[in-house]
């Protein structure tokens, strides 16, 4: 059974022609494949990791109004995208071989998260064109126990920030959602 997760999203983008250019470039840089250009319906171009059933993946479509994004003001709306990484490695070379050379604006270089989860290491980036905040991650299946030690401690810091909380995060940070009854 398939676990649940984004089927897809599409982002309404300034100027079509330059974001598939960029899209084209990033998501060909990363391995995806792109489908569906055919304005059938309404203009669109689809990425996505893996053919030839679509999983998840990700649409552009032509905006008809707005301006560029200011992702440093945070208005309502998408916060960023986070796109998987098979390793710390890729998201280095994506850093190295693809941002740096295209002048993409960094705002966080590779570096790892141990407050997010074991192991995560990641790139944020913003889209020249529309200034959607964009993020490439990295979390292993397996973490070392190394990286479960230091997302253990960095919990327990941001425990001791935070005493309102009461005791462990991980036991107040999971909420039960209503079910379908």
């Amino acid at each position: 059974m398939r676990r649940r997760g984004v089927n897809h999203i599409e982002l309404s983008v300034r100027d079509y022609e330059a974001s598939v250019a960029f899209y084209d470039a990033l998501f060909g840089w990363l391995g995806y494949s792109s489908f569906w250009t055919l304005d059938v319906g309404y203009r669109s171009t689809y990425y996505m990791a893996g053919l030839p059933f679509p999983h998840s993946y990700i649409g552009l479509q032509p905006a008809q109004s707005g301006a560029k994004m200011d992702f440093a003001a945070r208005p309502v709306g998408l916060h960023h995208l986070a796109l998987w990484a098979r390793s710390r490695a890729e998201v280095d070379r994506f850093y190295n071989d693809f941002l740096i050379p295209r002048g993409v604006a960094v705002s966080d270089a590779p570096a790892a998260y141990d407050l997010y989860a074991p192991g995560y290491y990641a790139v944020f980036f913003d889209d020249p064109i529309n200034g959607f905040h964009l993020e490439l991650a990295y979390i292993p299946r397996i973490a070392t126990p190394a990286a479960y030690w230091r997302w253990w401690r960095a919990m327990k810091k941001e425990e001791r920030r935070h005493p309102e909380w009461g005791g462990s995060a991980l036991s107040k940070g999971i909420r039960k959602l209503p079910g379908r009854g």
